[in-house]
């Protein structure tokens, strides 16, 4: 059994708080690149505007974004892991109580929805933990800003509907929102499991890597299919026209009831915030 002290955990927290919010992710700056066309068009303008973004906040170590987002964290724990000190939840809400405030990033959780008293160090997070063989931690944050969240959406469709239900449900919600959650987006679509879990597993699918292949073939084609229809919406960057409106569209999907269809989209703006540590 392999012993990992908490105190280790929390530092570690610490600072992948800050460089999830400096740092955007190298596939997420390569996607956007290539949009690029340099014919002076405005989506081509405010595509170099994000990546010169990006590159002041990470050289100046400044957020990417002001709004730092909730904090959340999807935990890998090997079973041949002990951790010594504080438990998992308790030492990654201390690390992130500790990387908002050392590292000067906005606070924008409220302990309770009507109050709105805000917490004061971003905390709690939403922490997600699952276990798996081995004898390592993995954990991945994924900032999520305001904007973005609030262009979510969940319906709980027929089998009926079909795979055409689902697209016309994706497509009528990014008219709807794409243009508030500062486009280019990333579309995290979930289908199946239930009304508690089918949010969850559109949250998952942002985690993806631009470029990654879906794991079933037949969803591999149907991202691809969504990723066309939506940048012919003429949305575009920042929502005033062109390409792209999306950077891509990932699928997590789940056994379900026989008479249910479950669908969430949750909506990931082009300030993708995520990294990955292992201990």
């Amino acid at each position: 059994m392999r012993k990992i002290e908490s105190k280790d955990i929390i530092s570690r927290i610490t600072d992948l708080c800050a460089d999830a919010n400096f740092n955007l992710p190298q596939d997420i700056t390569d996607c956007i690149a290539s949009y690029i066309k340099n014919d002076d068009s405005i989506s081509d303008k405010i595509l170099k505007e994000i990546l010169e973004n990006a590159k002041i906040a990470s050289q100046e170590k400044i957020a990417l974004c002001q709004d730092t987002g909730t904090a959340n964290f999807f935990v890998k724990i090997g079973k041949n892991v002990e951790i010594v000190g504080d438990d998992i939840f308790c030492a990654i809400n201390k690390g992130v109580a500790q990387g908002y405030t050392k590292y000067y990033l906005r606070k924008s959780i409220v302990c309770d929805p009507l109050d709105r008293i805000n917490t004061k160090d971003n905390t709690p997070a939403n922490i997600y933990c699952d276990f798996t063989d081995g004898n390592e931690i993995e954990i991945t944050i994924l900032t999520k800003g305001g904007g973005s969240e609030n262009a979510s959406f969940l319906k709980m469709l027929t089998p009926l509907d079909g795979w055409e239900g689902i697209k016309k449900f994706v497509i009528e919600s990014i008219k709807l929102k794409g243009a508030n959650a500062c486009p280019p987006i990333i579309v995290g679509l979930g289908i199946g499991g239930d009304f508690a879990s089918v949010g969850l597993l559109a949250k998952k699918a942002i985690l993806r890597t631009i470029g990654s292949k879906n794991k079933k073939q037949e969803y591999d084609k149907k991202e691809q299919e969504l990723l066309e229809e939506i940048n012919k919406l003429n949305i575009g960057p920042m929502g005033l026209g062109g390409v792209p409106t999306a950077l891509a569209v990932f699928i997590e999907t789940k056994h379900c009831h026989i008479a249910s269809m479950p669908v969430a989209i949750n909506i990931q703006c082009h300030s993708c915030r995520r990294k990955t540590i292992v201990l």
